[in-house]
Formats: C-alpha cells, sequence, structure tokens
C-alpha cells in the first residue's frame, strides 16, 4: 500500500499543553500534538528544541510537570497530578520506542531482545514470541543473525533488531527518537527503508528525526518545534515548500538549502 492509497483513521492520541522543565530550564512550554490512525507525523527542529523530551513523555519515559495525554478509548493522563504506575504501564502498552542508540540487551541474543518484552511483560508464550520475532526478523533481512549478539552486528543492523523489537510489541503507536543520527552515513538508507515500508503499511508514527528529506517524502504532518514551542505544523508538502514561519524558513534554509550566500548545515542546528 502507498502513502497515497493508505487511510488515515480517527484520533489515536492527543496531548495538550504538555510542560516540562529541568532544574531552571523550562524545555517544554505548553505542547500540542494529536495523532491519528494510519498517520506518520515527522517532529524536526535544531538541537535542544524539545524534540526527544515530546518524545519520551508520549512513551512515559518521562513525566512532565503539566498537560494532558489521552490515547482513544483509555482515560485521560493529568501530568500536574503526576504519573501513577498503572498509568505509565497503561501508556507503554500503546506505544513502541526505537531509541537513537539501539538501547539492546549487550548480554542477550537479537532473539532474546526482540522477545522479552511480548514475554516478560505482555505474558505472551514463549513458543509464539518466538515464531513472531522470527516472522519478523526475516522481514527486516535478519533472519540469519537471530543467534547473534549485539556486538557482532552493524549499526544498522542494531537499529533494525531496534526496530522489530518495538514491532514485536503490537504497539498502537511506533515512536522513533531520531533512529538514524548514531549510524554511519552508509548505514543510514537501510533503516529508513524499513521505516518507510511500514509508513507505507499504515502503521502509526511519531518520528523525531533529523532526516529531512525522510520526513519531506513520509510523513503526512510535520512539527517544527522552536525552543520548546511548535513554531510551525501542517503537512509535509507545506511546510518544505512554503513555511509560514520565519524560524522555520531560516531552519530550513540552513539545512537544505546551503546555496551561495548562505551557511551550509550546522551540526547544532540538526
Amino acid at each position: 500500500m502507498s502513502r497515497t492509497e493508505h487511510t488515515i483513521g480517527d484520533r489515536l492520541l492527543t496531548a495538550r499543553g504538555l510542560r516540562k522543565r529541568f532544574g531552571d530550564h523550562e524545555v517544554l512550554k505548553g505542547i500540542d500534538l494529536e495523532v491519528r490512525r494510519g498517520e506518520v507525523v515527522a517532529v524536526i527542529g535544531a538541537s535542544g528544541s524539545g524534540k526527544t523530551t515530546v518524545l519520551r513523555s508520549l512513551n512515559g519515559l518521562e513525566t512532565p510537570d503539566a498537560g494532558t495525554l489521552a490515547f482513544d478509548g483509555g482515560p485521560e493522563v493529568d501530568f500536574a497530578r503526576g504519573l501513577a504506575k498503572p498509568e505509565r504501564f497503561a501508556i507503554r502498552d500503546r506505544s513502541a520506542m526505537v531509541f537513537q542508540h539501539h538501547n539492546l540487551f549487550p548480554h542477550r541474543t537479537v532473539i532474546q531482545n526482540v522477545i522479552e518484552g511480548p514475554v516478560t511483560v505482555q505474558r505472551e508464550p514463549r513458543a509464539e514470541a518466538i515464531a513472531r520475532a522470527e516472522e519478523l526478523l526475516d522481514r527486516v533481512g535478519l533472519a540469519a543473525k537471530r543467534d547473534a549478539y549485539p556486538h557482532e552486528l552493524s549499526g544498522g543492523q542494531q537499529q533494525r533488531v531496534g526496530i522489530v523489537r518495538a514491532l514485536a510489541l503490537r504497539p498502537d503507536l511506533l515512536l522513533f527518537d531520531e533512529p538514524t543520527s548514531a549510524l554511519d552515513p552508509e548505514l543510514v538508507g537501510e533503516v529508513l527503508v524499513v521505516m518507510k515500508e511500514l509508513a507505507d503499511e499504515g502503521w502509526t508514527m511519531v518520528v523525531v528525526t533529523h532526516e529531512l528529506q525522510f520526513a519531506r517524502e513520509v510523513a503526512d504532518e510535520v512539527l517544527f518545534l522552536d525552543g520548546g514551542v511548535v513554531a510551525e505544523r501542517g503537512p509535509a508538502e507545506q511546510i518544505f515548500r512554503n513555511p509560514q514561519n520565519e524560524r522555520t524558513r531560516r531552519f530550513l534554509d540552513r539545512i537544505l538549502r546551503p546555496f551561495e550566500g548562505h551557511p551550509g548545515p550546522d551540526p547544532e542546528e540538526i
């Protein structure tokens, strides 16, 4: 199924007024976010703009100081009252994270890494979890690596295992935290191909990324974060072709259009 053919459904996730402070630094200053089923939302912005903190808040890895979060059919969580353990587990039951640095257990094999969540958290029978893990590994071209350890894999292979580990949990929402930023350039493509295939199949995804061409081609909606707020949001084509916010235009000019008279990409901007 192509991106032009798949259907975006009803609202899956709603976050309102997310705020988060680390010491004296307010990282999130009232973030609103809606994600519909089958939608791919790309979150872009300069380093330190709050992108990763937003993503971690959606998975319960960070507890915002204020704001609300609700999945369809579930209760609304009010972060101002804290985040109780059952609420955190409920959030994580609906979403799964693919981390920047893989976060695989180094002392466990690929198959053991993939089945850990389904078996220990979701109480799936081990034989069923293994069968599904093998199917998913085959899908991303890693069937032959099922018994390998993470140190025996390339960075791209490790990240593909990380994606399989997330898929094995059968989440409603896949969260990607700059999944290619720790990879050598020649390994980036193999991970982006898998992510594009998932998007084409209609998986619901929120992707924090500095791969702006990927965001332009795959995302349904793009959010540009600047200084802890959503400075601009809209369809990918609109954001990249005709951004309305001056800060968005400057950011894209620096990253995508380094013509004569314009500075090239600044690593701190990505």
